[in-house]
């Protein structure tokens, strides 16, 4: 076990990793064949898979301190360029815009019945992924994305329809700086810009997650304030956990990349929390090892310096 002296949490020595970029999966429905990331361990066998949605704009290549340290934990991590990518650069009167939450749910779908496929695709892999341990992840955007997969329920913006889109593939959701529920929440922008978020409802959310916020998230989506990115904690059902992160705003010290620009909280420190608490929850909710996250909940409590965990 490797002891982080600023978080005091501690978590298994790390393996090396890695990581090949693009495999291409073939999707008409999308317009645009679905660039895919793979990230694993070179050693261990029945490895479980984190699929992980990234925030808007971002792409395959973000959230390297997430992603590595997932995976140099014991995960296969798989990541894809959504449509709303800078990449990709839609023209603003694309008309798959208004649907890119949804091509988002279809995105991951479609790993899901890929994930033979890729496992056989990255060298020295097959035969070494657990398919029937998944939990999807993701930040901003990409933990609504997540959430959808294990029973958010979004009211589709064009038809005025509420479907359940999760998938049962999912046994957990990891959601970093989520939104909350919409309704008379939203501000303006939102309101025109994001429309899917109007109207969220997290009651049929069931499955085990870990929901993580900054108490210094001031979203210019919300007239609430910070506290609205803890609605898929207090709003949804079944075992579900909250891990604050203490001066955290919206890209919680810095986990969207090494050095990148869009931090405004850098800290190493809080990115260390983040990345031992989320860690020591996948190796929980999947069954790998208990022990990392029974001290994490006796570690953080309200007196640490960093963040604060709870559970219901």
């Amino acid at each position: 076990m490797i002891t982080h002296h600023t978080t005091g949490l501690t978590g298994p020595a790390p393996s090396v990793t890695v990581s090949v970029k693009p495999l291409v999966l073939s999707a008409p429905q999308r317009g645009e064949d679905l660039h895919v990331r793979v990230t694993a361990p070179t050693t261990g066998t029945n490895l479980p898979v984190v699929l992980f949605a990234h925030g808007f704009g971002s792409n395959l290549d973000g959230y390297a301190p997430l992603i590595d340290h997932w995976a140099a934990g014991g995960f296969v991590v798989v990541q894809a360029t959504h449509l709303d990518s800078k990449r990709l650069d839609l023209p603003a009167d694309d008309p798959r815009r208004p649907r890119m939450w949804r091509y988002r749910v279809q995105d991951m779908r479609c790993i899901l019945d890929e994930l033979p496929t890729l496992e056989a695709a990255v060298p020295g892999l097959s035969g070494r992924m657990d398919r029937s341990r998944v939990v999807a992840a993701g930040h901003s955007f990409g933990g609504q994305t997540a959430g959808i997969l294990v029973g958010l329920r979004v009211t589709d913006p064009q038809t005025g329809a509420v479907e359940d889109l999760s998938d049962a593939r999912v046994m957990a959701s990891i959601q970093l700086a989520t939104a909350g529920k919409g309704d008379d929440e939203l501000t303006p922008f939102a309101h025109e810009h994001l429309p899917w978020l109007r109207d969220q409802d997290f009651s049929h959310v069931t499955a085990p997650g870990l929901v993580v916020a900054g108490d210094k998230d001031d979203l210019p989506l919300t007239t609430r304030g910070a506290d609205w990115t803890t609605d898929p904690y207090t709003l949804s059902h079944g075992d579900k956990s909250l891990l604050t992160v203490l001066g955290g705003e919206h890209f919680l010290g810095g986990i969207s990349g090494y050095q990148v620009a869009e931090t405004t909280d850098e800290d190493p420190g809080r990115v260390a929390l983040v990345q031992q608490v989320t860690l020591a929850y996948l190796r929980h909710v999947t069954g790998v090892d208990h022990t990392d996250w029974r001290q994490a909940e006796a570690v953080l409590t309200d007196n640490h310096p960093l963040g604060h965990l709870v559970s219901k």
